[in-house]
């Protein structure tokens, strides 16, 4: 099983990330297509986390039902709905619209929220190799890699892909149980095939990205609650948005995420903290983190 380095503060104190501009336009343009019509929130919780890392705009593409709703609860956010299939999930007919919104964007995460892995597949198919810069494949995006994930080396995008253990023995045809006994192994394996970022959580999270590897070992049960990973996907996406390169935004995201679960279970419990709860954290942490790096030079 493969160790790969630590995160922690020191590592991160020395792998800086760019310090955000004056003008939102310098800290980057996101896209994030997510949602349906049972799933309104995941979208909201992405696009949010997106901005509390210092993305400059953040556009989101939502199902039409939930996007005049959405809009109102974030203001800081641009909403477009798009058409629904009859099931309330985002038409795969939609792709060309996704790809013109997608054309000046820095970054474009797809896939949180997304409730059906077959229609999720086939919008990702339609969009994915037609897109540029990095886009991040989240959740049941990834069943566009589990139909064949060497395809994704063939991009012309970077691709960051954010999956639990769960969609990581999909991506790969594997037997849960073996991946859940090694992520690092099978998250190694899966970054090689895609030759993508890959970031898989669980009890420890694991990041590979070609001969690199890193865990992070904060984190706890809590984080184990609905919406979370959404909030990990669009941490990735704005750091990347900020101008992280890939596989910084992967770990940076990694451990944000899991740092800020952690305050949450001192101060509020380590159950029953929510998802909507952890983007608010990362400002803080993020300044305490640039604090020490100054400290140190």
């Amino acid at each position: 099983m493969p160790e790969g380095v630590l995160v922690d503060a020191h590592l991160l104190r020395e792998w800086r990330l760019p310090e955000p501009g004056s003008d939102k336009e310098e800290r980057g343009r996101l896209l994030v297509v997510a949602g349906s019509r049972t799933t309104p929130g995941a979208g909201l919780l992405s696009a949010e986390a997106a901005l509390r890392v210092g993305a400059g705009k953040v556009r989101l593409l939502t199902a039409a039902a939930c996007a005049p709703t959405i809009a109102v609860a974030v203001p800081e956010l641009m909403v477009t709905g798009l058409a629904e299939d009859a099931d309330g999930n985002i038409d795969a007919g939609e792709a060309d619209q996704v790809v013109d919104c997608a054309g000046d964007s820095h970054a474009i995460l797809l896939g949180p929220g997304f409730s059906d892995p077959d229609g999720a597949a086939d919008l990702v198919e339609r969009i994915a190799p037609r897109l540029e810069g990095t886009v991040v494949i989240d959740a049941l995006a990834s069943a566009y890699v589990t139909q064949d994930p060497e395809r994704v080396a063939d991009l012309a995008a970077t691709v960051v892909l954010t999956v639990n253990p769960g969609e990581l023995a999909r991506c790969l045809g594997a037997d849960a149980d073996d991946v859940q006994a090694d992520l690092a192994t099978h998250t190694v394996e899966l970054a090689r095939r895609t030759s993508a970022v890959v970031l898989c959580g669980g009890p420890t999270k694991v990041v590979a990205h070609g001969d690199d590897l890193w865990r992070v070992e904060a984190g706890n049960v809590g984080l184990g609650t609905a919406g979370s990973g959404d909030v990990q996907a669009g941490l990735v996406t704005g750091l990347v948005g900020r101008g992280a390169d890939p596989a910084q935004a992967a770990v940076w995201g990694a451990f944000l995420h899991a740092t800020v679960g952690d305050r949450l279970a001192a101060r509020v419990g380590p159950v029953g903290y929510l998802a909507r709860e952890l983007a608010g954290e990362v400002p803080p942490l993020l300044a305490e983190l640039a604090q020490r790096s100054e400290r140190h030079d």
